[in-house]
């Protein structure tokens, strides 16, 4: 960490404190250059107790030492032991860089904790070398008073921060985060920002005054130093369904083989798997879930109808302090009813905002009542008066809902009202699907961030409920699910054969099912214009994006949570 710590304090923090990690094109390109000095080899013997002896010359890699009075401890790739000293070699994927000491700073005081640690345990040890893999060259890095004093204040300032227990301040505008691999969890430009422009205490972020499409935030336009977008647009890794009644997963090599009855086998990448789901009676080999399991890729499980059970993952996140801050946060009802009257108003105008869009002739009346509703949502003093709110709003929104289908698909799913279980309606079969994929989209991202998707804020805890998970997707239900049921109905995808209806309810049919999702699927891949950062990425990188958003929230870093309103 004491090249971390010298790089950004902020990497040093995320990495060792919260124990966040992430690749990229880069660490995977030093993973490479570090396979063969990762190999185990002949150890580093102890030093001679007689110093004129001098031990054959001989290469040790992988040395791990420590000392408990330096506060150090290393994992050396190399060390060349010749003529009585050693000479500790550090690898770097990279060239030499152009400066006078053949390194910067983080590296050299990187080398010179080796040293240190080597002298510490009676090696005979004057200098350092780094070798860089891109040009093939070995530079000899010496170590002097002022590197020593550096590198021993790069180990207390560690241990100050960590003694602060706060997440250091992003850095501004630096080309150095063009390259962190941290860059998507650790949102430097976008925390900054928010910081930086955050309203004034006597203005609050919500503001009812504030028309839909307004950016209390003061980022839109853009301001002088516009957000950059440091992360990819959307994932190249795509999730995998598997709905097939006694079909099975089952592993060969590093693919993902599934077979269904009387069907030829399909395969899949594990590289390019984001998550697996399966729906009913899908078998999965053991040796697939433990590969799944060490590759970090979630297998979730749903029901034959589409409700979402429950999910095999791995190791769960490492940042202890944002669990405690979300677990402190559930207790502090203020702030539960703050984040409460975030979710309900962005949905409620999200909602707006829907029907505007798709509806041929929205009601002046309805659309009104809704930004009333908004409004009173603000105002809210109780978390059961939002939930009185709330269902106002999806009232009179379900009301204008056939509205928005156009075509035959409005004479063939007219919408007499939302209900839950059992579905009676077409209509409501496609919205429990869709919630459910939503569901499931956002427990992901709300577990890839860190936090626990059982505690939420405004939904209660209850029995088996991801409650922050549907505290998150209140704000994205009518731009996600809606608009997916909306724009498949309209397009024809889903038919009014395409249910079937049995004991007062209605389902999908199996091939329905796998339409939707695949419209779904297209919907979340979708880039769109972020309201608040004005860059472009898709709806599933907008989830993760939130989520760690809420994260800083939690953790005091942002004043309050940015919210999703679309214009």
């Amino acid at each position: 960490m004491i090249n971390e710590v010298l790089y950004c304090e902020r990497l040093m923090y995320l990495e060792w404190v919260q124990g966040e990690w992430a690749d990229n094109v880069f660490t995977v390109d030093g993973q490479s250059v570090h396979r063969r000095v990762n190999q185990s080899g002949k150890p580093l013997r102890d030093p001679p107790a007689d110093p004129s002896e001098e031990p054959p010359p001989y290469v040790a890699r992988s040395v791990w030492l420590s000392s408990e009075r330096l506060g150090i401890t290393a994992k050396i790739d190399l060390v060349e032991v010749e003529g009585g000293s050693v000479v500790p070699v550090e690898y770097k994927r990279g060239a030499c860089p152009d400066v006078p000491s053949g390194a910067y700073l983080p590296e050299l005081a990187q080398v010179c904790a080796q040293v240190l640690l080597l002298r510490e345990h009676g090696y005979t040890c004057d200098h350092g070398e780094i070798y860089y893999a891109k040009d093939r060259r070995r530079v000899p890095i010496t170590i002097d008073d002022w590197l020593i004093r550096s590198t021993l204040g790069a180990v207390e300032r560690i241990r100050g921060l960590v003694r602060q227990g706060e997440l250091p301040p992003p850095l501004v505008d630096s080309p150095k985060c063009n390259g962190c691999s941290l860059v998507g969890i650790c949102l430097p430009d976008e925390t900054h920002a928010l910081v930086e422009h955050a309203p004034p205490a006597e203005r609050e972020a919500d503001d009812p005054s504030l028309e839909v499409g307004d950016d209390p935030w003061g980022l839109a336009p853009a301001v002088e130093q516009p957000v950059r977008r440091l992360f990819p647009a959307r994932d190249d890794k795509l999730p995998v369904y598997v709905q097939a009644q006694g079909a099975s997963l089952r592993l060969d090599g590093e693919r993902i083989v599934i077979q269904a009855k009387d069907e030829p086998a399909q395969e899949v990448r594990l590289s390019n798997t984001s998550h697996v789901c399966i729906y009913g009676n899908v078998h999965v080999t053991m040796p697939a879930i433990r590969k799944l399991l060490e590759r970090g890729i979630p297998l979730l499980f749903h029901s034959y109808g589409g409700w979402f059970v429950g999910q095999a993952v791995g190791h769960d996140s490492k940042n202890v302090e944002l669990r405690l801050a979300q677990y402190g946060g559930t207790q502090d009802r203020a702030r539960c009813l703050q984040l409460a009257r975030s979710f309900v108003a962005s949905k409620i105008l999200n909602c707006r905002t829907l029907l505007r869009r798709n509806h041929e002739n929205p009601s002046p009346v309805a659309l009104s009542e809704l930004k009333q509703l908004a409004r009173k949502a603000r105002d809210a003093e109780s978390l059961e008066a939002l939930l009185g709110i709330e269902g106002t709003a999806a009232r009179r929104y379900y009301s204008e809902f056939s509205g928005m289908l156009k075509g035959s698909g409005a004479l063939e799913f007219d919408l007499e009202g939302r209900n839950r279980l059992p579905q009676r309606h077409p209509v409501n079969a496609l919205l429990s699907s869709c919630y459910s994929l939503l569901t499931k989209e956002v427990t992901l991202a709300v577990r890839a961030v860190g936090l626990d998707p059982l505690l939420g804020f405004y939904h209660q805890p209850h029995f088996g409920r991801p409650s922050l998970s549907l505290d998150i997707m209140e704000e994205f239900r009518p731009i996600l699910a809606d608009s997916t049921v909306i724009n498949a109905i309209n397009t024809g995808v889903v038919r009014s054969d395409d249910f079937i209806c049995a004991a007062g309810s209605v389902a999908l049919t199996a091939p329905a099912r796998k339409r939707l999702i695949h419209a779904f699927e297209r919907r979340m891949d979708q880039l769109v214009t972020h309201p608040v950062f004005d860059y472009r990425i898709s709806y599933r990188r907008v989830l993760e994006v939130q989520a760690r958003l809420l994260s800083r929230f939690l953790l005091g870093e942002l004043p309050r949570y940015p919210e999703f309103r679309v214009r």
